[in-house]
């Protein structure tokens, strides 16, 4: 069970629910549990499935690239959930083992230096100098740049939470599902409850 206990999906509101059910069905989402956790919160759960509605698009890295990093962000946060699906039908199995060593793979320059980028930010952001950003320049306009960045820091966030949720655990939750728990702040709760 993760740290904090699922809401199970027939106590779920309509949205949320729907959201779920949808998403794991077309495969957007390859398990329910992140969501129905991201549920105690449901504008958290509109707004992320809203932000996986719009991935990609209009996106001037492209899709397959976007992919790449997400599928990289999450193996570096060891997330789970993330880690197995695939959401751009151009990644093969050969493309996500290339990416624990994308110097020696089939990765275009453009998907060698994103992914690489992403490593240095999660691993030491110090070393990212000039030099990187000189080769970053050849193969990205500043505006692919910018793009890389928020998107890599963005992956990262999401995906080191999702693990520390410890999605698959087998141990009892932290945090047990109570429905008082939903859309309340503590402040909330303390006022619906009697001292």
């Amino acid at each position: 069970m993760p740290r904090i206990e699922p809401i199970p999906l027939d106590r779920l509101a309509e949205e949320p629910r729907r959201i779920i059910e949808d998403g794991v069905a077309n495969g957007t989402y390859a398990t329910p549990i992140p969501l129905q956790i991201f549920a105690y919160r449901t504008s958290q759960i509109l707004m992320t499935n809203a932000a996986r509605s719009a991935w990609g698009q209009q996106s001037l890295l492209g899709g397959r690239i976007l992919e790449l990093i997400r599928i990289r962000s999450a193996q570096l946060g060891e997330c789970q959930p993330c880690m197995q699906s695939r959401k751009h039908d151009s990644i093969t199995d050969e493309d996500v083992a290339c990416l624990v060593a994308p110097g020696a793979s089939t990765l275009t320059e453009q998907e060698r230096l994103a992914v690489e980028f992403l490593d240095l930010l999660s691993a030491d952001h110090h070393a990212i100098d000039d030099e990187v950003y000189r080769q970053l320049g050849q193969v990205f306009t500043a505006a692919q740049i910018i793009e890389l960045g928020f998107t890599c820091a963005n992956a990262m966030g999401l995906h080191r939470f999702i693990h520390t949720l410890d999605v698959f655990g087998n141990s009892e939750p932290v945090i047990a599902y109570d429905p008082d728990q939903v859309d309340t702040a503590l402040t909330d709760v303390s006022e619906k409850k009697p001292a």
